[in-house]
């Protein structure tokens, strides 16, 4: 798991008069239909006791989301945060009028980024998996230690890139979706079966399962590097 509390976010702006989940009653949404953050938005709504039918949602495209919001055509949006907030202030919103609701601060409990393999080269390659995981906590582990290296090494990839703003965007994501309490306590990559579970049924809510699964059915731990290697510092 890399994300341990995803990015998923609503983004408003004071001025319109959004501070909390429950404002959003009465005011305009922008969402695209196949934004992942939008996808939890039932998940979200039911969390924070929403009245779903007070909220205008609009179909927005991803290019426009956030200049949408800037110029006010609508006052909210979904996305990510570490995308949304960061854009916005590219745009010139002043800093104290934005407002990022990370959904995981209110009630969706679910994870985020994870690594998937397939079932039967994991089976005929468990070396391989392995290896490919530990390099991945290692990389993790350095970007967290030194992420203004990190954004030096995707320059070198794309130079269209500003490193000032690459830099803040990846420090707002270790903070509030990387190194959280629980990998502090547990290392990075692993999850809490329990919670898993939880955030399984809290995906029902939102996708029909045709067999709901179990946590661990879907996750293995057997394939990560020892708890040593894992230590969040």
């Amino acid at each position: 798991m890399v994300y341990n509390r995803p990015p998923f976010s609503i983004v408003a702006r004071k001025s319109r008069g959004i501070m909390k989940p429950k404002d959003l009653e009465g005011h305009k949404l922008g969402a695209p239909a196949a934004d992942g953050a939008f996808a939890q938005w039932k998940i979200f709504a039911q969390a924070n006791d929403i009245d779903v039918s007070k909220v205008m949602i609009e179909n927005v495209g991803f290019p426009v989301r956030e200049p949408m919001l800037a110029a006010g055509q609508v006052d909210a949006i979904t996305g990510f945060s570490f995308s949304s907030y960061i854009n916005l202030k590219d745009r010139g919103v002043p800093i104290d009028d934005i407002v990022v609701l990370l959904m995981a601060d209110y009630g969706v409990n679910l994870y985020g980024n994870a690594v998937f393999v397939n079932p039967k080269f994991a089976a005929e390659k468990p070396d391989a998996v392995k290896a490919f995981l530990r390099a991945l906590v290692k990389s993790i582990k350095d970007t967290v230690k030194d992420p203004s290296h990190a954004v030096d090494s995707v320059i070198k990839r794309n130079d269209v890139v500003k490193k000032e703003v690459e830099l803040e965007r990846l420090q707002m994501a270790i903070r509030d979706n990387v190194v959280t309490s629980e990998v502090k306590a547990n290392g990075y990559g692993g999850v809490d079966l329990a919670r898993l579970d939880q955030a399984i049924d809290q995906i029902a809510l939102t996708y029909t399962f045709k067999a709901k699964p179990k946590a661990a059915d879907v996750f293995d731990s057997s394939f990560l590097p020892d708890s040593a290697a894992r230590k969040a510092h």
